[in-house]
């Protein structure tokens, strides 16, 4: 493959409303994902099971199992949709722009997807739509994500990389509180997901300037072209390569730290009431998750450093996982659980920013950074069925958060390899 030239750079600022509208956008794509991801999904599974509210020690390996494997399976779609549409709206050249068709396509696939999850039960056909609204959810995302290296300037993607991961927080927070506040069924439940998705990604699309590139385009999309691009060599780019690896280690970590907390409290500790701590960890966590992800943001862009902020994310997020390991009660929870959301807040506030700092090639920053976010998402619908797996090896939940420090660690580490970015 030949080199790819360094970005070209982008100088003229985003306005604030712009950046508003953008992190409204994300808002209702991460309630859409998350919020069912977190309640709506998991309860589906276990009806199909016939487990349903009464999930005993006896039942609730293979509760989490079957969850697992679903989201696993979406995970594989995930995996082909980052890139795949990334480099289609790298290529698209319509009357509408490049990046606002995939917006609004993603969005519309997303929403039938989530509607029609309301309308089955059976465990396939979950499935199914499940990996088609995942389908959805990566086709949005990777259009949204290429507007930061299209439009946003260096010196102020450390704040919109905040708009893109302190939503992510909320959006869980506003999704799952509504549900549950009213106790849905599961048709109304994905509605709300659904029409939330739509209210929020619409103002920002309708307000959208998605000017063309001045060239004529990329060359004709081929298998050929497609794997040849989606290979970047990490001895000839290593710090695309440094920064993807940090990117899948942190979020498997933090997903193992908190896709099984449910059964952590209930089957580990042992509480009377692990709806309600759960609600209160959980709580702890994004409020500090938002906290940090704004503040890290908006003072790497001051101190034009990102390495620091992803570094002690990293040791963070190892630091929370290891007071659970050492102390397993509510109080030393909740005190990870703040540890755990500053962590990855952190990270969330300046990683996307760093993520389109070691770019190869302006022509591919879709597909590109489609790759990137592969790191985001796969390990996160991994990591029910990745730590079921760790509980079932070890024996208990020691084990999980213990790998999960290991790997926050590892990730924050691994930022020190990239060269080109502060």
């Amino acid at each position: 493959m030949n080199s790819r030239p360094a970005a070209a750079p982008v100088w003229q600022r985003v306005s604030r409303r712009w950046i508003g509208l953008f992190g409204l956008a994300w808002m209702g794509v991460w309630l859409a994902q998350l919020a069912p991801f977190q309640l709506t999904l998991p309860e589906q599974v276990n009806d199909w099971l016939d487990i349903g509210d009464d999930v005993t020690a006896g039942n609730w390996h293979r509760s989490v199992l079957t969850f697992g494997v679903v989201s696993g399976i979406s995970a594989i779609f995930a995996l082909v949709a980052f890139p795949l549409t990334g480099s289609l709206s790298d290529r698209t050249r319509s009357r509408y722009g490049r990046r606002k068709p995939w917006i609004v396509g993603g969005m519309v696939l997303f929403v039938v997807s989530l509607i029609s999850l309301g309308l089955v039960s059976d465990i396939v056909a979950i499935t199914v739509l499940w990996s088609a609204a995942i389908t959805g959810f990566a086709t949005t995302s990777a259009a949204l994500t290429a507007l930061i290296s299209d439009q946003v300037p260096v010196f102020q993607r450390g704040v919109v990389s905040s708009f893109v991961s302190a939503p992510q927080a909320l959006g869980v927070i506003v999704g799952m509180a509504i549900v549950s506040s009213f106790e849905l069924g599961y048709l109304p439940a994905y509605l709300v997901y659904a029409g939330a998705l739509v209210v929020c990604v619409l103002p920002f699309v309708l307000r959208l300037d998605d000017p063309l590139p001045a060239d004529a385009g990329l060359g004709k999309l081929t298998v050929a072209n497609i794997v040849s691009e989606l290979w970047i060599s990490p001895s000839k780019y290593p710090d695309f390569g440094w920064t993807l690896l940090g990117r899948i280690l942190v979020n498997l970590g933090n997903a193992l730290g908190t896709s099984l907390l449910w059964f952590f409290l209930t089957f580990g500790l042992g509480v009377d009431d692990p709806d309600n701590d759960l609600l209160l960890v959980s709580a702890v966590y994004m409020l500090f998750v938002i906290a940090s992800a704004f503040i890290s943001g908006a003072v790497s862009d001051r101190i034009a450093r990102r390495k620091p902020f992803v570094l002690a994310a990293g040791l963070a997020q190892g630091i929370a996982a290891l007071c659970i390991a050492a102390q397993a009660d509510l109080t030393m929870t909740m005190v990870a659980a703040a540890f755990l959301g500053a962590g990855f807040g952190a990270f969330l506030g300046v990683d996307q920013a760093l993520a389109t700092q070691v770019l190869p090639d302006p022509d591919h920053n879709g597909q590109d950074l489609g790759i990137m976010n592969i790191a985001m998402a796969v390990p996160q619908a991994l990591g029910p069925l990745v730590g079921a797996l760790v509980v079932e090896a070890t024996g208990g939940f020691t084990g999980l958060f213990v790998a999960s420090a290991v790997l926050g660690i590892l990730g924050g580490l691994s930022v020190l390899l990239v060269r080109s970015v502060r």
